[in-house]
């Protein structure tokens, strides 16, 4: 099989983070484990463009503290036929007051109209996210100095 058989798609997706110690997570249909806003790269569209656009598509949240590459990885979802993702990590801090709600998708994309659950995870944490999306979680508790919520121990 040439690397012309090879599927690769551009995705983003968002660390959101409150008070330094969270992370934003939300609970959606087709898979069993918490997930991050993420999404694919439009056709002519930059992948901080995208990251905005996922980000308020899917949790509603607009207002950010400001929007970091953290890093880039190809992920292979599947092998057969091969499906792999080229996907970037932003870090997304927001001033967000609310502890939880339910956020309807908006968009054009196949999500649109699911419902997510949103709530915030306390940092560092050993949950194993759906799509390996907790890959680069570590890198934000040495991004946000080691700060860690109250009565968690930082790694």
């Amino acid at each position: 099989m040439s690397s012309r058989d090879v599927t690769h798609v551009e995705k983003v997706c968002a660390y959101i983070t409150r008070n330094e110690s969270e992370v934003l997570v939300f609970e959606g249909p087709g898979h069993e484990r918490l997930q991050v806003p993420k999404g694919t790269v439009e056709p002519d569209e930059r992948p901080r463009e995208a990251m905005v656009r996922e980000t308020i598509e899917e949790s509603g949240l607009a207002a950010f503290g400001g929007l970091n590459h953290l890093t880039t990885d190809v992920w292979t979802r599947r092998e057969s036929p091969p499906k792999r993702y080229v996907r970037r990590f932003y870090h997304v801090p927001v001033h967000e007051p609310r502890d939880s709600w339910t956020h309807t998708v908006t968009g054009t994309g196949q999500e649109r109209g699911s419902q997510f659950e949103f709530s915030w995870l306390d940092l560092p944490t050993e949950t194993t996210f759906a799509l390996d999306l907790d890959d680069y979680l570590h890198t934000l508790t040495r991004l946000l100095g080691g700060r860690t919520a109250p009565g968690v121990a930082a790694d």
